[in-house]
């Protein structure tokens, strides 16, 4: 493994809306149901949770589907833009997924994930699923 130490303050911080958006799953157990996992995507710099859905699974597919709703709402897929956000998120399976990457590229955007074991990174989004 190879270890990364984690800074103490995010070296490129957001100065406008849609530069950076993060994105988390949290989840929830509603009895003689089941498990519920919420898929959230928050805009780093107004905190405007951009788009969200609860989904069956934490896959991949469910991030990208997150993130049409997100573009939509944002109108980022059809306003001409300097650029797209980047994607700010965790380590998680869903994130790491060679099908979320694929997807990335072809929309344009970048992903940026936090250091291992450092979940501070994404702290906004997940206090706002703490608040929740």
């Amino acid at each position: 493994y190879i270890v990364i130490k984690a800074a103490d303050e995010f070296k490129d911080k957001t100065t406008a809306p849609n530069q950076m958006w993060q994105t988390d799953f949290t989840y929830f157990k509603v009895i003689g149901w089941g498990w519920f996992y919420l898929s959230t995507i928050l805009d780093d710099y107004s905190r405007y949770i951009v788009g969200w859905k609860l989904c069956g699974t934490m896959r991949a597919e469910d991030v990208t589907n997150t993130f049409d709703i997100a573009l939509v709402a944002s109108g980022c897929d059809s306003a001409k833009v300097l650029h797209k956000p980047r994607l700010l998120s965790d380590n998680g399976s869903s994130y790491i997924a060679e099908d979320l990457a694929k997807y990335l590229e072809d929309k344009g955007m970048a992903h940026v994930r936090g250091a291992p074991m450092h979940p501070q990174t994404q702290g906004k989004i997940k206090r706002w699923h703490q608040t929740l």
